[in-house]
């Protein structure tokens, strides 16, 4: 896989502003490639549902974190609806 191609989700393609955060951090980019493609689709649909682009940038920001804590799906979040 090459530095900028990062796995997509089961339903959900990465979009490309959180594909950019995820390839810039290493250890983002190698929890992101870690989780399960269930697990990816649950992360993009969370950032992609959020309404207002602040809240995006947000959700964004905390996706490349939380997976650098360890966590490999979005807190209290009730799910991807097109499971």
């Amino acid at each position: 896989m090459t530095k900028n191609k990062v796995a997509s989700g089961t339903v959900h393609k990465i979009p490309e502003d959180l594909r950019k955060i995820i390839t810039s951090d290493t250890k983002a980019k190698v929890a992101w490639e870690d989780i399960t493609p269930l697990a990816r689709n649950e992360w993009i649909c969370w950032v992609t549902s959020a309404k207002k682009p602040e809240t995006r940038k947000l959700h964004i920001k905390r996706t490349a974190d939380e997976l650098k804590e360890g966590k490999r799906r979005p807190c209290c979040w009730a799910g991807c609806p097109h499971r």
